[in-house]
């Protein structure tokens, strides 16, 4: 018998293989398909997105306010009152000028 020729259960037992094949592809597509997948797929994509930019807010606020602080305070710890009195006194003022602002307004 050559190699090429195959007997009927060689020919059976392929078709099984190929038809078990294709039945798990189709599994596969409807899964993939299926409105709750697509909707947990979304979800997860758009938790990853806010996630991401999330982490790069932290990142940006952590180096602003290391900024920040690196301006009132000195590179052994300690404070640096020469920066902290001018800004403490600077916000006092916005603060009295715009409470001194909202009280005008209420009284109209």
């Amino acid at each position: 018998m050559p190699d090429d020729v195959r007997t009927p259960a060689q020919i059976e037992a392929e078709i099984a293989r190929r038809r078990q094949g294709l039945a798990e592809t189709l599994d596969e597509l409807a899964v993939r398909v299926h409105p709750a997948t697509i909707a947990r797929d979304a979800k997860a994509k758009a938790v990853s997105a806010v996630d991401r930019t999330v982490g790069q807010a932290y990142v940006a606020v952590n180096r602003a306010v290391g900024r920040a602080r690196s301006q009132f305070v000195g590179d052994d710890g300690s404070p640096r009152p020469e920066r902290i009195v001018p800004a403490a006194l600077a916000t006092v003022a916005i603060v009295a000028a715009v409470a001194s602002l909202s009280v005008r307004r209420r009284r109209r």
